[in-house]
C-alpha cells in the first residue's frame, strides 16, 4: 500500500514552468536565422525571459548590410525539395543564379504566412523583452563594429559572459 502511495506522489510532482531561453544562432542562412527569430519571438510571447547570442555567420542575422539578404543553401540541404516533393539535385544548385532564385521563393512564401522581415523581427522580439547580443570574438574575427550591427542589438559581449546570463535552474539553451 505504501508504495502505490510513494508512487502516485511522485506523478503528482509539479512541474516547473521554463523561466528563461538563451538560443545561439551561429549560420547565416535563412532558414537558420529564422529558425532563431521564430523561437525567440515564441519565447517573448509565452513571456519568457530570452536572450538571443549571434556568432559567426550568425551575425549575418543582424548585420544591417545583410539581414534582409539572406540565402538558402542549396548545396549540401538534404532536406531541399523541389515542387512536388522530389529532392534537388545538388549540382543544379551550383548553377549561377539558382540559390538566388530559390531564395527569392523562400522570402516570397514566408510572406504569404506574413512573416516579418528580419529587422522587424528583431524589434518585435525586442520590444517584448527579448535582448539581442553579438559574439565579440565574431565580431572582431569579421572586423565589424557595432554600428554595422541592427539597433536591436544590446551589447557586444563574450560567450562567458552570454553564459552568466543563461544562469538558472530553469533556463534552457538552445543552439541553431
Amino acid at each position: 500500500m505504501e508504495t502505490q502511495e510513494a508512487n502516485t506522489k511522485k506523478e503528482i510532482v509539479e512541474k516547473k514552468p521554463l523561466e528563461k531561453v538563451c538560443i545561439i544562432c551561429a549560420k547565416g542562412s535563412l532558414e537558420d536565422v529564422y529558425a532563431t527569430l521564430v523561437m525567440a519571438n515564441g519565447a517573448v510571447m509565452e513571456g519568457i525571459e530570452t536572450n538571443v547570442f549571434f556568432t559567426f555567420f550568425g551575425l549575418d542575422g543582424i548585420t544591417k548590410k545583410q539581414m534582409n539578404h539572406l540565402h538558402t543553401a542549396t548545396i549540401g540541404n538534404p532536406a531541399m525539395r523541389m515542387p512536388g516533393g522530389l529532392p534537388f539535385p545538388t549540382m543544379l544548385g551550383g548553377l549561377p543564379g539558382v540559390e538566388t532564385a530559390v531564395s527569392g521563393m523562400m522570402r516570397k512564401q514566408m510572406e504569404e504566412l506574413d512573416m516579418p522581415p528580419v529587422e522587424e523581427f528583431l524589434e518585435m522580439i525586442t520590444a517584448g523583452g527579448g535582448t539581442i547580443y553579438a559574439c565579440k570574438l565574431a565580431i572582431d574575427m569579421f572586423k565589424l563594429e557595432k554600428k554595422d550591427l541592427s539597433d536591436e542589438v544590446e551589447d557586444i559581449i563574450t560567450i562567458g559572459q552570454f553564459y552568466e546570463l543563461c544562469d538558472g535552474d530553469r533556463t534552457q539553451i538552445i543552439f541553431t
